[in-house]
């Protein structure tokens, strides 16, 4: 799991907003040039598109996630991650609560 905090970083201040508000992210820029988006989802049910593989850190409450090309329900909660290859997708549903997220952006 990710650091509770990250030091020496740039925060976009202007909010990712998907799906009429009911996910919403910041990006956080490195020094190594990597990225990070911290987020939260609210209950519902979104699917979501990678370009590069991304790795999803739940940092609070719970979700169900279906990998593209898969059709098992994956049940993650806070303290664990699932890995998204790029070119990709997902499908992240949230039932109760907020589900708190860390993405990070990796290299092929």
């Amino acid at each position: 799991m990710s650091d509770t905090s990250f030091s020496n970083v740039t925060v976009d201040t202007k909010a990712n907003v998907y799906f009429d508000g009911r996910v919403i992210s910041h990006t956080v820029h490195f020094p190594d040039h990597t990225k990070k988006t911290l987020g939260l989802i609210y209950p519902g049910k979104f699917h979501f598109g990678t370009a590069a593989p991304e790795r999803m850190e739940i940092i609070a409450g719970t979700c169900q996630v279906v990998l593209d090309g898969t059709k098992d329900v994956l049940s993650f909660e806070a303290g664990t991650e699932f890995h998204v290859t790029g070119n990709s997708g997902f499908t992240i549903t949230v039932v109760d609560g907020i589900c708190e997220y860390i993405c990070s952006f990796l290299t092929a």
